[in-house]
């Protein structure tokens, strides 16, 4: 499978929800860890 898609606008969409969620899981996990930190 090649990584970077040779349509560029669902390649550029794909790209973006995967950043988005990568992102997403980080805030989450830092939220977390503020929380749980004494």
């Amino acid at each position: 499978m090649p990584v970077l898609d040779p349509n560029p606008q669902n390649g550029q969409k794909k790209m973006l929800l995967v950043f988005g969620s990568f992102l997403a899981i980080f805030v989450i996990i830092a939220v977390i860890a503020t929380i749980a930190s004494p």
